[in-house]
């Protein structure tokens, strides 16, 4: 249909600015000496601008016909094919002062991880080739033996993340079956993981036991049945539960399961392999120890407290185990050689006592005040004198968050560079941020902006000085 038909019965100053816009091959012609891009991006850039400029017109909003040539289309089509061209998977600096932040990747890790992503992804590898043999061999054996010597457990298994791990441990053993767990820890965590439902896709019956508040372990003991296939306990990871409460230890619920050979699991939900109370914050039972209080099986996460990639790993009874291991559900939760390569490195790490020190996670709860007190002053040193006609900036005392679900009514003493603009809206700023090359994201607190230094890297200081310096147009 040509543009004469189908702009019929529109007004003639509507049908001219039709007539006016330049053809898709006029418009590469303009394009292709200021870009170097694949031809297919350019062209679906000027599509989609030439599009947008038809729809424009129509509906009364268009350009004035003068807007519809080289001179003001030209930087337009630039900014689009920019943009397509760009990676949709980016890099952004992590001002919130959340150390494993969901949104945007959770654990950082360490060099020796890096490394190990580089080789197994451009050389082959001994993925499920067994050297010693020359047949094939399991994946999960590249990692098992450094979980178990790690955690006390004596058998081990990881998939793509914890979500996974409780499914397939529920699954395995109690499909068809009843499961007890007491009615405060069926928890809903982030992307509606609720408990009870990860229960029914295994399988599995609820049995909810106690009150919301309140579980004792003969709630427990009067709910089993010769229906019971395991006795549950869940991590309430992101909630707390404060006042008048009770809930069973975990010595008395795996006494309890001993007594009637009933396997007691424990979703650890984030899980650590160190004591946290080290960094100022509240006891959480680490692994070894929930290993040691005789639990059959764990379930944790990789990418949380851990420090590692995204993984879900279940540790406990090697008769337990080997029964997950042949679940078939297993093949489609398993994890690939990059997860592994990451994995194994976080792993031998937790073997070095000062190197596990420098495992991104661990070392930004660990930081010092006066530590990130430094790296606040560095940038402010860099710009304030700049942007003082542009923004108030201090630095202020702030409280940094764990993340991840894990501890979340603890906060972590930090040091934030607080910045008021005077020349633009608060969140025209923060739009700012965020659109910019290296995208910045910090927290809007009382009216102000606050990028809490305890999550910028060091060499993220001149970058975030940059941005600035740009967003306010200084120098």
């Amino acid at each position: 249909m040509s543009e004469s038909t189908k702009s019929e019965g529109y007004s003639d100053s509507i049908k001219k600015k039709l007539r006016a816009i330049p053809k898709v091959d006029e418009c590469l012609g303009w394009i292709e000496e200021h870009v170097e891009a694949p031809k297919a991006f350019v062209k679906a850039a000027v599509r989609e601008l030439l599009a947008n400029e038809r729809d424009a017109i129509l509906s009364g909003a268009g350009s004035k016909i003068e807007d519809l040539t080289k001179k003001v289309l030209v930087p337009e089509l630039k900014k689009r094919v920019a943009a397509k061209v760009a990676s949709n998977f980016r890099t952004v600096i992590n001002a919130t002062g959340v150390i494993i932040h969901t949104n945007m990747g959770r654990s950082l890790l360490p060099p020796e991880a890096m490394v190990g992503l580089t080789t197994v992804g451009s050389r082959y590898s001994n993925l499920e080739f067994d050297l010693t043999t020359g047949k094939r061999g399991s994946r999960y054996s590249l990692v098992e033996d450094l979980l178990c010597e790690l955690t006390g457990a004596e058998a081990g298994l990881v998939v793509n993340n914890n979500a996974a791990a409780v499914l397939l441990v529920l699954d395995t053993l109690a499909n068809g079956k009843e499961v007890i767990v007491s009615r405060g820890q069926l928890v809903e965590i982030g992307g509606s993981f609720r408990i009870p439902e990860v229960m029914k896709k295994s399988g599995a019956t609820l049995v909810e036991v106690g009150a919301t508040n309140r579980t004792h372990l003969k709630d427990y003991e009067g709910a089993i049945t010769d229906e019971t296939s395991l006795l549950l306990k869940v991590h309430m990871s992101n909630y707390r539960i404060i006042g008048f409460t009770s809930e069973v230890p975990l010595e008395d619920l795996v006494s309890l399961g001993r007594k009637h050979k009933i396997p007691v699991v424990d979703d650890l939900g984030s899980g650590s392999l160190v004591d946290l109370t080290q960094f100022g914050l509240e006891k959480e039972p680490t692994v070894q120890e929930v290993i040691r209080a005789g639990v059959d099986v764990v379930t944790f996460s990789g990418d949380k407290l851990l420090g590692g990639p995204q993984a879900g790993l279940i540790v406990g009874r090697k008769k337990i185990i080997d029964r997950i291991k042949k679940n078939h559900l297993n093949r489609a939760l398993r994890i690939d050689k990059f997860t592994l390569a990451a994995l194994e490195a976080v792993f031998r790490l937790y073997f070095d006592e000062e190197k596990k020190g420098t495992i991104p996670t661990l070392a930004m709860m660990a930081m010092p005040v006066d530590v990130i007190e430094r790296r606040a002053k560095r940038l402010t040193r860099r710009v304030k004198k700049l942007l003082g006609d542009h923004c108030d900036m201090e630095i202020v005392a702030v409280e940094s968050r764990v993340g991840g679900g894990a501890m979340p009514e603890q906060g972590l003493p930090s040091r934030a560079v607080s910045l008021r603009p005077r020349s633009m809206k608060l969140s025209l700023f923060e739009n700012k941020l965020r659109e910019a090359p290296v995208p910045i994201i910090g927290r809007i607190e009382n009216e102000r902006m606050l990028l809490d230094m305890r999550t910028v890297a060091d060499d993220e200081v001149v970058i975030v000085a940059q941005t600035l310096c740009f967003i306010f147009g200084v120098e």
